[in-house]
């Protein structure tokens, strides 16, 4: 008897048709995979980036022969960056953030794919042709109006569609803001004009959406809400609301508040989405503002700086005795500026990092308002006052200076109008300053008027623009802000 008297044509038909494929597939893996390779997955694909994504991702059907894919990339208009790779997937990191009111192209063509056949002596195929478009957000300011139907409301401009919109009604009038991170909603204090008389406080917290819905790579997609709509987070009822910072992920309200009736009973309360406000119950202090990481704030305490945590009578986590106010962070939370009163009637502004470093930037016989970090804390602009005098009178000149932290040189970008109150904010995309310049009354008029942080009377208040570049702190008296049309204080950028 024999094996081929047990095999029936069935049997002998399926040896046969898997020999064939076994020599088949021996052929396609001595001879490497033939098709042409593709883009998978682009993670910026019709999506609007903000200053925050710095980067995005190519994944790839298969392994690619690196420089012909890194020499093959194009985005239009240029946006420098570095690649790095892990397996099939490359990363794009840019090395600055994207210009904001921007459309981008990228197309990736004639790349080659990894060959992969014993020997590889071929050249690998050439990937099938990629085009896609990206944006970044639009160029978009808000602010308070000062003229008109327009006084104390909140405006937003929108400088990529040239549309402007009021957001909040004219029975309220608003005294400050911070925008969301996405730029969807604003955080706002307000009251009706009769709270705004000397003496009376009756802030309270709400919030508002701004018609805006990015499509930011990486969140859910998420219905558009209309502009204009207003939700209250806070009353005044048993408490007064007094300065409140928002953290960068939107998630937590920290605010100063005093208990009506009882102002020496004060401090400060965490808001949560979904949970009521609770107090930290911690000591009393002064100026305050969340750290980046949301986890903490930096607040004035006695006679320096305490970091606390947002948890109730914690211990605090670190305390910097020998300054008396924050004034900001860099983005990544490594670094930030300190203002520091001296016993000579100066103040310096000092570069801390959490490494241990306490530098001193500069010294003023003035005030130093403000400082803000560039996108890549390569650079600090701040706003300034110098004791200048004439005869026997002395007068404050405020400043914008650029401190570049790689030299330390520190230069004078613009000389400004004298006044005490002024706003300086820096675009997300680190390309222009905006700053008002208010014109105050002698005295309060009588009816509904608005006043400055030291409450004197706002007659007009104008907004102006100053442009920026990487070459800016070198550029010193070469640059010209452009005056906006739009009458208002207190500008702020959208993110």
């Amino acid at each position: 008897m024999t094996f081929k008297k047990f095999l029936q044509p069935l049997d002998r038909a399926a040896l046969v048709l898997m020999l064939v494929l076994s020599i088949l597939i021996g052929l396609l893996v001595l001879s490497g995979d033939r098709t042409a390779p593709r883009v998978r997955d682009f993670s910026w694909q019709n999506k609007q980036v903000g200053a925050e994504d710095t980067s995005f991702t190519l994944t790839f059907s298969r392994p690619m022969d690196h420089p012909s894919v890194e020499a093959a990339l194009q985005i239009e208009p240029l946006l420098p960056g570095k690649v790095s790779w892990a397996g099939r997937r490359m990363v794009y990191t840019l090395l600055s953030p994207a210009a904001y009111g921007t459309k981008y192209k990228m197309q990736l063509e004639n790349a080659l794919g990894r060959f992969t056949s014993i020997g590889g002596k071929e050249k690998g195929k050439v990937i099938q042709p990629f085009a896609s478009e990206f944006s970044t957000r639009d160029r978009a300011l808000v602010y308070l109006g000062v003229e008109g139907e327009e006084k104390g409301r909140l405006i937003l401009y929108n400088f990529t569609q040239q549309q402007k919109s009021v957001l909040t009604p004219s029975d309220m009038v608003v005294t400050d803001f911070k925008p969301y991170p996405q730029g969807d909603r604003i955080l706002f204090s307000a009251s009706d004009w009769k709270s705004q008389k000397p003496g009376a406080s009756n802030q309270q917290l709400y919030t508002v959406t701004t018609g805006t819905n990015p499509q930011s790579p990486g969140s859910q997609d998420a219905d558009l809400q209309p502009k204009g709509k207003i939700d209250q987070v806070l009353d005044s009822k048993d408490y007064q609301n007094m300065k409140f910072d928002l953290s960068a992920d939107g998630q937590t309200i920290v605010v100063q508040r005093a208990k009506q009736g009882n102002p020496g009973e004060f401090g400060l309360w965490v808001v949560q989405s979904k949970a009521a406000p609770k107090p930290l119950e911690n000591e009393p202090g002064g100026d305050f503002t969340i750290t980046p990481d949301s986890t903490a704030v930096a607040m004035a305490q006695g006679q320096g700086v305490a970091i606390l945590p947002l948890i109730p009578k914690a211990k605090p986590l670190d305390f910097l005795p020998q300054f008396g106010k924050a004034l900001s962070f860099s983005r990544d939370g490594t670094a930030g500026v300190m203002l520091k009163f001296n016993t000579n009637n100066t103040e310096s502004l000092f570069l801390v990092t959490n490494s241990g470093i306490q530098k001193e930037l500069l010294r003023t016989q003035g005030s130093i308002m403000d400082a803000l970090f560039d996108p890549l804390s390569t650079t600090i602009y701040c706003l300034l006052t110098e004791l200048l005098q004439e005869g026997k009178e002395y007068r404050e000149q405020p400043y914008i200076y650029a401190i570049d932290l790689k030299t330390n040189k520190v230069t004078p970008l613009l000389a400004l109008p004298e006044q005490r109150d002024i706003q300086m904010s820096l675009s997300p995309d680190g390309l222009a300053l905006l700053f008002d310049q208010v014109v105050t009354t002698g005295a309060l008029p009588e009816g509904e008027s608005l006043t400055t942080s030291d409450g004197q009377a706002i007659a007009t208040s104008r907004l102006w623009l100053l442009p920026l570049t990487p070459s800016t702190p070198k550029s010193a008296g070469k640059l010209e802000p452009e005056e906006l049309p739009l009458p208002g204080f207190h500008p702020r950028w959208l993110p």
